[in-house]
């Protein structure tokens, strides 16, 4: 028999729209999707800065152009910003912009297909190669003559420069061009007709040719000098370690928000939860998510921009292979971490199947995590993909002990809520809302260059 109202008859019990009226409901606490699993706040070891910086001594080292050369480019056409070329160790230090300005007019642009040959091993070497767009790679003679690739290079990097000055040479490689490729070139002529008529350029490469090359170990710290395997009593060599005069320092940056709260609210509806505790904890999740994304991506310390050029390498190919990921743990010792966004993840996974590999998992932190050769693969999803669909993978050795990346903060603020996170109560406005400033302090520090690597330009798409 129905007993529903809509049939017309006269319901027999209460309803349960009408029992809910006398009824505590059962509720949760206010949820929130934007909250990751946060891997790398976990991993990383925190080290008190109780000055508020923290200054990285390092041994001196002799680092000459090694950086990237950027480009502006302006429909089809595209052109070297002449102070760019300061990059390349033969132009290193040297700032006269009006000769800048001419070798950068000096530059050919030059298009290369997938598969072209750049430059041939045993050509004589006379240019430099300026790589705006693309991927290229760079081999050599194998021991059983078969090729083996050096190097994968991709935009801003170049190759050639030592051809700029000394004797001439041939190229001791090959350079093939992986994608379409857009290069610049600057002819070891336009360098001499530059300094035919520049004095400046002109002592600029005599200082060059003429400088002692300073002793450095395979790294580019200044050599210390040992004996060792001798006989009998030579005079042992003396030496010292020389530091870097001037050490990067790291100042704790802050992630700030004002919580605002109606006193109404907070008088008349607490109960069974504190508004103002959970509008804190909200707040506070919104402010550790954006902790690890200025961990991640913030210019000034952040990992991505912090990394060294020579721990950066490309893909072989395009999409992450093991290949690939053996090549960045080989980049350093004792890798800990492999951290990346979850669809790079996925990819990498795509490449493990369609090679018949299938990875054990680790446990980190009591949960199951992918890995690859034992080490932990985290998923962050703080690592930008570009528009294109590339992202990046990041393999750290962390701890101070290891020399590794930290993560800087400092306790016992005034009106601590959490580790270096403070709630300070800011007063009631007129208009009866009470105000809490809620701030984060933090950054991150490399300690040495090899404590992190990049794995860059990774294609998820494919």
């Amino acid at each position: 028999m129905t007993t529903s109202v809509e049939s017309g008859e006269q319901p027999l019990s209460l309803g349960t729209a009408a029992a809910r009226n006398l009824a505590t409901t059962t509720k949760s606490v206010p949820q929130m999707q934007a909250i990751s699993s946060r891997w790398l706040l976990r991993v990383l070891p925190w080290v008190q800065v109780s000055a508020g910086t923290y200054r990285v001594n390092r041994r001196l080292t002799y680092t000459v152009g090694d950086g990237r050369v950027e480009f502006i480019t302006t429909g089809s056409q595209v052109r070297v910003i002449p102070p760019e070329l300061g990059e390349l160790p033969t132009l290193r230090g040297f700032g006269d912009t009006a000769v800048l300005e001419s070798l950068a007019d000096g530059c050919v642009q030059r298009e290369y297909a997938p598969g072209d040959v750049l430059v041939e091993a045993g050509r004589p070497a006379d240019q430099v190669f300026l790589i705006a767009h693309g991927k290229v790679r760079q081999t050599a003679p194998g021991a059983y003559d078969e090729g083996s690739t050096l190097a994968v290079l991709a935009d801003g990097e170049y190759f050639g420069d030592a051809a700029l000055t000394g004797p001439e040479r041939t190229w001791e490689f090959t350079v093939r061009a992986v994608t379409r490729t857009t290069v610049l070139t600057l002819p070891r002529r336009a360098v001499e007709e530059a300094a035919d008529r520049s004095e400046a350029l002109r002592d600029h490469l005599r200082d060059l040719t003429d400088r002692p090359t300073p002793a450095q170990n395979r790294r580019g710290e200044a050599d210390i000098a040992i004996a060792s395997g001798h006989w009998g009593e030579p005079v042992l060599p003396g030496t010292f370690v020389e530091y870097e005069l001037n050490p990067r320092e790291y100042e704790l940056s802050v992630a700030q928000t004002v919580l605002r709260v109606h006193t109404r609210v907070a008088d008349l509806y607490n109960e069974p939860m504190n508004q103002v505790e959970q509008q804190l904890r909200l707040t506070i999740e919104a402010l550790r998510e954006r902790q690890e994304h200025e961990l991640i991506n913030n210019p000034g310390f952040g990992l991505l921009h912090n990394a060294d050029l020579s721990q950066r390498i490309h893909t072989r190919s395009g999409p992450p292979t093991p290949d690939d990921l053996d090549e960045l743990l080989a980049r350093r010792r004792k890798t800990q971490y492999l951290l990346a966004h979850p669809r790079t993840i996925a990819a990498f996974g795509r490449e493990c199947s369609s090679r018949g590999l299938y990875p054990q998992g680790v446990e980190v932190a009591g949960v199951a995590v992918r890995a690859w050769r034992g080490v932990p693969l985290l998923p962050c999803n703080k690592i930008p993909i570009s528009e294109s669909g590339t992202s990046s993978i990041l393999a750290m050795r962390t701890g101070e002990e290891s020399q590794g990346v930290i993560g800087l903060h400092q306790t016992g603020i005034p009106d601590e809520y959490e580790p270096s996170l403070n709630v300070r109560f800011m007063g009631i406005s007129e208009q009866a809302v009470a105000s809490y400033l809620v701030s984060a302090y933090y950054s991150a520090a490399i300690l040495v260059p090899d404590a992190l690597g990049v794995l860059e330009d990774v294609e998820i798409g494919r």
